[in-house]
């Protein structure tokens, strides 16, 4: 048995894994930004990855209309892909719960998943597109990562560069961006959306060679 002497929740990780590794041509996009709920934290620094969704939505005309496994969605067609836009609603830390569940529901293939995050090592108005690899510490990817049993899946990081001084960090991503800083915000969530559009249309290789680096450098 190949499962023997495996927890329940083991099990279900592995049998995930193994099935959507199998589904690598069928099903939709899911683009999911991380971030917290509420208004609370609605322009923070660590909601950048809701903002991102939030003009790309605008963008293509699409609308968060539906709350489905502890997560907004909006559904449509982008690049003439069958796409799911997600916002998880629970906190940070519990992100991948709603994420995976979306996975299941819609038996999305894990190479038809991105997701989007802030970055605090990544200066502010720099993006990167990553094919696989770790959670960098990011309490939202630690819990994808859990729940999806894998690191094998696309990440979109948004830089928001680091604190200043002494600034525990936790409290600078928990922080509005400053108005100085609200012009790169702009240009980088814009660069993000495209990159987004790029790696629907084209593939994630493309997409990391045409928009990987400072969003300025698009405009």
């Amino acid at each position: 048995m190949p499962y023997s002497g495996k927890s329940k929740k083991e099990k279900n990780r592995m049998i995930l894994v193994r099935m959507f590794r199998r589904r690598v041509d069928k099903g939709p996009y899911l683009v999911a930004g991380l971030g917290n709920p509420g208004k609370k934290y609605q322009k923070n620094r660590h909601n950048i990855g809701f903002q991102v969704v939030d003009d790309l939505a605008k963008q293509v005309d699409l609308t968060f209309s539906a709350l489905q496994h502890g997560a907004f969605i909006a559904r449509g067609s982008i690049a003439g892909q069958s796409i799911i836009l997600a916002k998880p609603q629970k906190y940070m830390n519990k992100s991948g719960i709603p994420v995976a569940a979306l996975v299941r529901f819609y038996r999305i293939p894990l190479s038809r998943l991105l997701v989007v995050y802030d970055d605090l090592d990544l200066p502010l108005g720099t993006i990167r597109l990553k094919p696989e690899g770790g959670s960098g510490g990011h309490n939202g990817m630690n819990s994808l990562v859990e729940r999806l049993g894998t690191t094998d899946f696309a990440r979109l990081r948004i830089g928001i560069g680091r604190p200043p001084g002494q600034m525990d960090p936790a409290k600078y991503v928990l922080r509005d961006f400053t108005n100085e800083q609200l012009t790169a915000v702009g240009e980088m969530t814009r660069a993000a959306g495209d990159a987004v559009l790029t790696w629907l249309e084209h593939g994630i290789d493309l997409a990391m060679s045409q928009h990987n680096g400072p969003a300025s450098r698009e405009n």
